[in-house]
């Protein structure tokens, strides 16, 4: 850690902010009520009793590590999270803060299911700034912070807006109330190919390698080609049938809570293959790919996918269900029109996203900037 100034200390963090274990709550004790429920991801439902005063912050301990949260009511941390039990004076929001810019995730143990270690994470020096000083950088941060929800809550709106108007120009897809042609969606695949998995068993990374697309890549309804795992090309070769032409659309199959999300396949990423939780949509050239993402994205599709998902281990859907998925055909003119709205919204998304990724950057900048004590 670099020279600090005036004023600032060097502490050990359990000196800073002591992280303690949340508490059991078992499902089924659980009753309806005001208080927030936090596990390691963030919130997942209410209770009528709080565990915890607020203000507070609470991270992962167990599962998903690395994502803080700051608590401004009384609040119930379950026991796959981390709370901090005592802020030794400091500025909770600053807390908030720090805890953050320190990147928790790499303070783990086990080779199973990660947990962040509280025995490495105290011990680790911090800087610490007074009080006041705290403030004013927790001010400074959460103001860089509130525009970047902004632009990421304008992007989420036009994504509404756009599913509000398939929606007006073609109802419900399941209960057609303009009568369109109804067809099952396997009859919209392109002659000679089909709908299909992707690789089974795809190995560990190799550098150099075929890029391969996951559930984990579909991002906000995009895909995000930024992090792709590459796979051995004699692994790829076997699955020629599942490789990207840039006409389809991807449909997750595996992953709680992603079950059925719909994504786009730009054509930058022809030649690409895909997962085996991941499945492929090859469309006919006369299929209006803009129409069909949205009619796959509507709530009437998702409960055909959700419905009838096998569960073994972990929940599936399976093909025969994406090709029975019940699809409307207006007439072709009416779908280009319905396209021409998704192009111009996505072209202000394009530039939304370009201002998000400055923000991000300057909030890193800050973030960095703030616990240098250069801010």
């Amino acid at each position: 850690m670099s020279r600090l100034p005036a004023g600032w200390a060097k502490k050990p963090l359990g000196s800073v902010a002591t992280l303690q274990r949340g508490f059991d709550l078992p499902v089924q004790a659980r009753r309806e009520g005001p208080v927030t429920i936090f596990a390691a991801n963030g919130p997942v439902g209410t209770h009528d009793v709080y565990k915890v005063e607020g203000p507070g912050v609470v991270t992962g301990r167990s599962g998903t590590l690395g994502k803080v949260h700051f608590v401004e009511e009384d609040y119930w941390p379950l026991n796959t999270a981390l709370w901090v039990k005592d802020f030794h004076g400091n500025d909770p929001a600053w807390v908030y803060r720090l805890l953050t810019w320190m990147r928790l995730e790499q303070f783990t143990r086990g080779a199973g299911v990660p947990t962040l270690n509280r025995n490495l994470v105290h011990v680790v020096e911090v800087p610490l700034p007074p009080l006041s000083e705290q403030k004013r950088i927790a001010g400074i941060l959460d103001a860089a912070d509130a525009l970047r929800a902004k632009r990421r809550e304008s992007l989420a709106q036009l994504g509404a807006l756009l599913q509000s108007t398939f929606l007006n120009m073609f109802g419900d897809p399941v209960t057609n109330p303009m009568g369109w042609k109804e067809v099952g969606l396997a009859s919209l695949v392109e002659p000679g190919d089909r709908i299909n998995y992707g690789v089974v068993q795809p190995g560990d990374n190799f550098p150099g390698g075929k890029p391969l697309i996951r559930v984990g890549d579909f991002v906000s309804g995009e895909l995000n080609t930024s992090r792709l795992k590459l796979i051995a090309p004699e692994i790829e070769e076997k699955y020629q049938r599942s490789r990207l032409t840039g006409r389809e659309i991807l449909v997750s199959c595996v992953t709680a809570g992603v079950i059925g999300t719909v994504c786009k396949v730009p054509y930058e990423v022809k030649g690409f293959n895909i997962a085996r939780a991941v499945a492929r949509i090859p469309l006919k050239g006369d299929v209006d790919r803009n129409f069909m993402l949205y009619c796959l994205r509507s709530e009437a599709v998702r409960r055909h996918f959700v419905k009838e998902t096998r569960a073994v281990a972990q929940p599936t859907l399976n093909i025969g269900l994406i090709k029975t998925a019940p699809i409307v055909l207006p007439p072709l003119e009416r779908q280009h029109r319905f396209a021409a709205i998704v192009e111009s919204v996505e072209r202000q998304k394009a530039h939304l996203r370009t201002h998000l990724a400055e923000l991000d950057t300057l909030f890193a900048s800050l973030q960095s900037r703030a616990f240098r004590g250069d801010l």
